[in-house]
């Protein structure tokens, strides 16, 4: 199903009414349009009576009552009647603030361009140009309220290692693709093998996983789900086709039920015990959502982890020297004994 992002511009100086049709829809949306003028006849910061906003409107009496408990109790637009200007006006406060359409206090606004800058950390080259115009507008409302927007951006970072460079173009035509729910043609460059290949893919969805990002898909190819690092992509092309639809629980087979990034391999279950000084860090972690931990009589933690490839489990244990030991499975314990002595063999 695809998303629909209406925009309604307000001529606020305009009495012109469209023409009357005899429907829900239509009413709905004139008293949508209708509110959006109030918005626009208040930002002008010229107290306005009943009877001004009923004349410029053209509403009755009794709709303008609706439409002002519409704006203050359901869409909390702080509207006062100033007694002294003889009308009403929107309330001065450093609690609120507007974007169009959308009212925001102090807090809400900070959360707001903190996520801004984390999506903008999150990806620069991809999501950046698209959350300027919001950059822009944040920066302009966070100035008003005497906050630094510099001093805001060195406060939130995200650190990544080992992250990969990614196409802009490509990026975009993986997600426009996995949005439209179209298939795609990809050009592909395996690094286990070192080969290219050409394939269709019906994607699914986008994952960004320790620093870089990947796209779930159905590849037609193989016939089976596979997961694509969106780097290793040379040439993405939307195709006419509908995409092919995965359901959520083919979705959790393939690609949620192990440890880490790699997938389609028999799903197993791993039992580590860590040493009394890491579990003071591991036993805070969640390795997989799966997982069972508990902490033993000694202070050792055991953990027991779901994995389907072995490989990034692997990896990941090694950079725990002797914090850890791997009890089972008996392959798993066999491929850590070759990879400690093949990194031991580096240094004989």
């Amino acid at each position: 199903m695809q998303s629909v992002i209406k925009l309604i511009v307000i001529d606020s100086g305009s009495n012109h009414e469209p023409e009357k049709k005899n429907s829900k829809a239509f009413h709905k949306m004139s008293e949508v349009i209708r509110l959006y003028k109030y918005q626009a006849l208040l930002s002008s910061r010229r107290a306005l009576s009943r009877a001004e906003f009923m004349a410029l409107l053209e509403v009755s009496p009794a709709t303008f009552k609706r439409d002002l408990a519409k704006l203050r109790d359901q869409l909390g637009i702080p509207i006062e009647y100033d007694r002294d200007a003889r009308g009403y006006v929107l309330k001065k406060t450093s609690e609120a603030h507007e974007l169009p359409g959308i009212w925001l206090n102090k807090s809400e606004l900070l959360a707001l361009a903190t996520i801004q800058k984390m999506l903008k950390q999150l990806a620069p080259t991809l999501l950046g140009p698209h959350l300027m115009p919001l950059e822009e507008k944040l920066s302009e409302l966070l100035e008003k309220q005497g906050l630094n927007t510099p001093e805001l951006s060195r406060r939130v970072k995200l650190l990544d290692a080992g992250k990969r460079s990614v196409s802009s173009g490509i990026f975009e035509a993986v997600a426009q693709a996995t949005f439209n729910r179209k298939r795609l043609r990809l050009e592909h460059f395996n690094r286990t093998t070192g080969g290219h290949s050409s394939r269709d893919v019906s994607p699914q969805d986008l994952s960004y996983y320790r620093g870089n990002w990947y796209l779930n898909a159905w590849c037609h190819m193989r016939g089976e789900p596979r997961r694509f690092s969106i780097d290793a992509i040379e040439v993405a092309t939307q195709q006419e086709d509908d995409a092919l639809e995965m359901s959520d629980a083919d979705m959790l087979s393939a690609f949620g039920l192990g440890y880490g990034i790699y997938t389609g391999q028999p799903l197993q279950q791993a039992l580590l015990v860590f040493s009394p000084e890491r579990a003071r860090w591991v036993q805070q972690e969640q390795w997989h959502k799966d997982q069972i931990g508990k902490l033993l009589p000694d202070g050792h933690y055991q953990l027991e982890v779901p994995y389907t490839d072995e490989r990034e489990l692997v990896a990941d244990l090694l950079g725990y020297g002797n914090s850890v030991k791997v009890l089972k499975p008996a392959s798993l314990v066999k491929s850590m004994k070759s990879a400690l002595a093949a990194a031991m063999s580096n240094y004989s």
